[in-house]
């Protein structure tokens, strides 16, 4: 497995749409970005790729931005609040590697993919994804088939109930969340 840290990343916070307004620019993890700005909506992602919370502390909802301009992100994404913590995610060069299992603490079925799933009920005849084990790469988890609806970064780590150690129990009806499609996140991507 090789995980290249890379302090190269950078992203740049607006207040108001269309990169007006006061700005922040990051370069690493920001836990709390309201000492800087007392709202986001809109970003320039310079370098790396970038997940984005709506609340603290890596908590709630969660966005993955990678390298583009995104004048008014809170339309493009559908968002409903404003951007408070986000997380540098580091270059990946290596394999990709991942167990999923249809049960909470790794119950009932289980694959090993390597690979982008865009419908797990099509390609393993599974319902739903309700633990994993990510032993190589980081993915992007999402509640929908073909790559749609609310997502979660995945690094690697076992993940038992997706509720817990990702800030997922803060959002409240997140509790057993399941997922249906999976995607590595490439090094191209950076």
């Amino acid at each position: 497995m090789s995980t290249t840290s890379m302090s190269r990343g950078k992203i740049i916070f607006y207040e108001d749409r269309n990169f007006q307004g006061r700005s922040y620019e990051c370069s690493s993890d920001c836990s709390d970005m309201s000492s800087y700005l007392s709202r986001c909506h809109s970003c320039r992602v310079e370098s790396g790729c970038w997940m984005l919370y709506n609340r603290n502390n890596y908590m709630g909802n969660q966005y993955f931005m990678r390298r583009g301009e995104y004048p008014d992100y809170m339309q493009h994404f559908g968002m409903s609040d404003c951007i408070k913590s986000c997380r540098m995610i580091a270059m990946h060069r290596g394999n990709y590697k991942m167990r999923i299992y249809e049960r909470e603490n790794f119950g009932g079925q289980m694959h090993e993919m390597m690979d982008d799933c865009d419908n797990i009920m099509d390609h393993y005849r599974m319902s739903k994804c309700q633990s994993c084990n990510v032993m190589e790469g980081h993915w992007l988890m999402y509640e929908q088939p073909h790559f749609r609806g609310r997502m979660m970064y995945m690094r690697p780590g076992e993940y038992s109930n997706f509720s817990m150690g990702m800030g997922m129990g803060a959002m409240g009806g997140m509790s057993g969340m399941r997922f249906m499609s999976m995607r590595r996140i490439m090094d191209s991507w950076y």
